[in-house]
């Protein structure tokens, strides 16, 4: 019988002075936490719930199960981390505010722009070239498609799709991640300049992938995906989704740190729509904040995804941008640092208009003077 403990922030505060300093900057970001509870599962049910605000904290703490004490300490902590930036080539991503990944897929059948840019490199450099024009961070370059039911693609392919995108993005000075789940493809993209490995399998699918970052000291995104073979939305099966995939990442981000990656080199994605259902789907965005106890900065993607259709209508893909800015505003709202997208140039005015909010509520007009 082992007792796992949970930090989730439950109640976020406008600013710091707005709770007379009762609150944290959550990871070093834009967005304050001023309420907590701190869960305590047994055999996979709740047993314990404590309220809490950083001025409660040791005295909640205490009244833990004794071997959760460094446990309660490590996520008090990661929730209170600043990360440092992230160096991608000559270009550096700082992680004190939300960043925007822009998605380029050279794919025949990727679920919202499949074939759009697959052999026509002019096209997809265009692309490229307006997303960076627009605001975005990085460019997410990826050669095989993810969805439910996509066959699986050759290595060999999936290189000679990707390796083109990534020479002309580099050619632009861009900062450059890598969609793929395959040690052949990262070696392949790293050679032709990629800096970072966005691995929806979070570095299981091939045996190989963990040596190969840890010995380029590259960044790499580690997502949730319950699938351990060519499907990865298979083999489903949650006690409750939210906490299962806390213990996941924080399994997948421990085996990375024992292959040698380094911690801060770290992100983590909780994996929307991989093998889950619109009410877990839903759930995992609504718990965003908990992910921060984890101690690393964390990517979401959910840009057109299909639960955006299942509350809409049935919407098709290139129908979902109001869906989409929605849920990058809710990772916004809970301090998420990498919000990969399809709609770049959107996306960044909404994220400036965020920000220029976030800024606002620094000056609290309500607050009473010194």
């Amino acid at each position: 019988m082992t007792d796992r403990l949970y930090l989730m922030p439950i109640g976020l505060a406008a600013s710091p002075q707005s709770e007379e300093g009762d609150a944290i900057r959550l990871a070093g970001g834009l967005v304050y936490a001023h309420r907590f509870a701190a869960i305590v599962r047994r055999d996979g049910c709740v047993v314990e719930r404590h309220r809490f605000t950083p001025e409660t904290a040791a005295e909640t703490f205490a009244r833990l199960p004794d071997e959760l004490g460094d446990d309660a300490e490590n996520q008090w902590s990661a929730l209170r981390t600043a990360h440092p930036p992230l160096q991608l080539g000559e270009r550096t991503i700082r992680l004190d505010q939300p960043q925007i990944a822009g998605i380029l897929n050279v794919t025949p059948d990727s679920f919202s722009d499949g074939g759009k840019f697959l052999d026509r490199p002019e096209d997809g450099a265009a692309h490229a070239a307006r997303m960076l024009e627009a605001g975005a961070a990085l460019v997410d370059i990826g050669g095989e498609s993810t969805r439910p039911g996509a066959p699986a693609v050759w290595e060999g392919d999936e290189i000679a799709r990707v390796k083109p995108a990534v020479e002309y993005c580099r050619q632009m000075g861009a900062a450059i991640a890598v969609d793929t789940r395959r040690a052949a493809v990262m070696e392949a993209a790293l050679d032709a300049g990629a800096h970072l490995v966005n691995d929806v399998s979070a570095l299981r699918h091939d045996p190989r992938s963990l040596e190969v970052v840890a010995a380029r000291g590259c960044p790499v995104v580690l997502m949730h995906a319950p699938g351990k073979a060519e499907d990865l939305h298979a083999d489903a099966d949650y006690d409750s989704v939210v906490f299962d995939v806390f213990d996941w990442l924080a399994e997948r981000r421990d085996a990375a740190i024992a292959a040698g990656i380094s911690r801060d080199k770290i992100v983590l994605d909780p994996g929307i729509g991989f093998g889950k259902s619109l009410a877990e789907n839903l759930a995992l965005l609504n718990a965003l904040p908990l992910f921060h106890a984890l101690g690393q900065p964390l990517m979401l993607g959910a840009s057109r995804k299909r639960m955006i259709g299942a509350l809409s209508n049935e919407a098709e893909a290139h129908q979902r941008l109001g869906g989409s800015l929605a849920l990058a505003l809710k990772g916004m709202d809970a301090g998420v640092q990498l919000i990969r997208v399809h709609d770049v140039a959107e996306t960044v005015q909404a994220r400036n208009v965020w920000r220029g909010l976030r800024d606002a509520t620094l000056t609290d007009f309500s607050a009473l003077p010194d």
